[in-house]
């Protein structure tokens, strides 16, 4: 597929090159990302190959910006009262980098098909589907499902799903951005779009691409079993992922069935009396309920507690 190209255009080259770097690191995007400093050299790039996304600084006066022909432009202003034409977008030039490309994504994809700014994935036919769980609490578990994450993304494309009723926020992941509850709702609303959405969501930890745990516990006991299994189906055939973790605790309702639609799961445990007791009794559970099959994918992992 041939990308297409964006150019970002700004009198501040560090900070041109900065976002470019945000766009650039989304292997979703089949974007060619270009860096330049003035009209002149905007210009001149226009004249190589059109332009199909220009993000141009506002301190460049508007009869210079229209020079610069572009499929969809859009305005790095530091105020929204910036003096713009009818066809520019005004995009606020200091906000996170993540949220400037979800905002030119979220206006690309609803003014065209979506499939023309993503790359095209051939249809995978067996998505890695890794459930971490345990019965026992404080053993690391989400310190391994990222240790687990960012170990397989150096050899394919990850993405991890923090589904626990208290993900933390703040702790492991920064305070904001879109969450898993947004994400969940676009695919509720715009199922054909999911991963135009994930595109603009997902964040970075080195090669592992991530989206924030939900900040409500009561959102995520409210979701039902059947929506999670759909948003997950959604994301193995629409997305790059060839893997997904899913990081998962008591709090999913229907949590068995769950673990049920995983490839494997991998069961933290800690060395330690009431923590092997509690073992047992998941064990026992799953084998009284008829999830024989969840047993028989079930690879223990001893961490330390």
């Amino acid at each position: 597929m041939v990308s297409r190209n964006l150019v970002i255009c700004d009198q501040e080259e560090r900070y041109a090159a900065a976002l470019a770097g945000f766009f650039m690191k989304t292997q979703e995007l089949a974007l060619g990302v270009h860096v330049c400093n003035s009209v002149a050299q905007a210009v001149k790039l226009q004249e190589e190959s059109p332009i199909d996304i220009l993000l141009i600084g506002s301190g460049y006066p508007m009869e210079d910006r229209k020079k610069v022909k572009a499929g969809s432009v859009f305005v790095l202003a530091q105020s929204e009262n910036a003096a713009h034409e009818i066809h520019e977008k005004l995009i606020n030039k200091y906000q996170s980098g993540d949220a400037i490309m979800g905002a030119v994504i979220e206006q690309c994809t609803q003014s065209g098909e979506p499939e023309r700014f993503f790359l095209r994935t051939a249809k995978k036919q067996n998505v890695r589907i890794i459930g971490i769980f345990s019965p026992v609490h404080r053993c690391r578990k989400s310190s391994y499902a990222l240790r687990l994450g960012k170990e397989l993304a150096k050899e394919y494309n990850v993405l991890y799903l923090n589904l626990e009723v208290y993900g933390g926020i703040g702790g492991h992941f920064p305070e904001t951005g879109q969450t898993v509850a947004d994400a969940l709702y676009y695919s509720r609303q715009e199922k054909k779009h999911l991963r135009a959405a994930l595109a603009g969501m997902v964040k970075h930890m080195g090669p592992l691409d991530y989206l924030l745990p939900m900040r409500m516990s009561e959102d995520l006991k409210a979701v039902e079993i059947d929506e999670w299994t759909g948003f997950i189906e959604q994301i193995a055939e629409q997305s790059i992922y060839e893997v997904l973790i899913l990081d998962i605790d008591e709090g999913i309702r229907s949590v068995y069935e769950l673990l049920r639609m995983c490839t494997e799961v991998h069961v933290a445990v800690i060395k330690e009396e009431v923590a092997q007791a509690k073992l047992f009794q998941f064990e026992e559970e799953l084998h009284l309920m008829g999830y024989e099959d969840v047993i028989q994918k079930m690879i223990e992992k001893e961490l330390e507690g």
